[in-house]
């Protein structure tokens, strides 16, 4: 089996803060990957807030964000396990973030040893 990270991607900021019914809708997605025993890792929220992140570049500039300077950000992460690629966008497919306008990149992990 290979490893798929499905990092989480939202437009507007106001989608950060989910209501309970997203939350357990959220939860339900979860818990059927947990149940097919795909679910590698269940990630971490990533805070979109001032103060939360820095990017460093070349010759030691640091800047705010990402979140400044890019239409979309990163809310999280989680890690599955599947035969192909396709099966992992697959479990992608049935997250409910694209009901409020959000996206799922779904890319293959090289483990290390």
């Amino acid at each position: 089996m290979k490893e798929f990270a499905l990092i989480f991607r939202l437009k507007d900021i106001s989608d950060f803060q989910p209501s309970p019914e997203q939350m357990q809708e959220r939860m339900n997605w979860l818990g059927s990957i947990a149940a097919q025993n795909k679910l590698v890792d269940k990630g971490n929220t990533l805070l979109p807030v001032p103060g939360s992140a820095k990017t460093v570049k070349p010759d030691n500039v640091v800047t705010d964000g990402p979140y400044t300077e890019i239409k979309e950000f990163i809310s999280g992460y989680i890690v599955v396990k599947t035969e192909t690629i396709e099966e992992a966008v697959e479990i992608a497919k049935e997250n409910p973030i694209f009901k409020i306008g959000g996206s799922i990149e779904v890319r293959e992990v090289l483990k290390r040893d």
